[in-house]
């Protein structure tokens, strides 16, 4: 993966939608333009991220699955780290 996380979320084994809220709280903590990993075993959190990319700010950098793992890098909208 290209992107480099400056946090990551495990929320491997938690039913929809704790993947996403949990993945929102991290978010909150970090600052603008940083990477949040997320790795979530539901498959209904494919889904969720791309929705909920898609109606905020923030940027799904990219996605995949690797041996029924879903892994997510989200950038939290705001002015970039220079």
């Amino acid at each position: 993966m290209a992107v480099q996380p400056d946090d990551r979320l495990d929320a491997r084994g938690l039913p929809c939608p704790l993947p996403l809220l949990k993945a929102k709280q991290s978010l909150s903590r970090l600052a603008a333009g940083q990477v949040l990993e997320v790795r979530a075993t539901d498959a209904g959190s494919w889904r969720d991220f791309e929705t909920f990319t898609a109606q905020s700010e923030h940027v799904l950098e990219a996605r995949e699955v690797r041996d029924d793992i879903y892994y997510y890098w989200i950038r939290k909208a705001g002015k970039s780290r220079s």
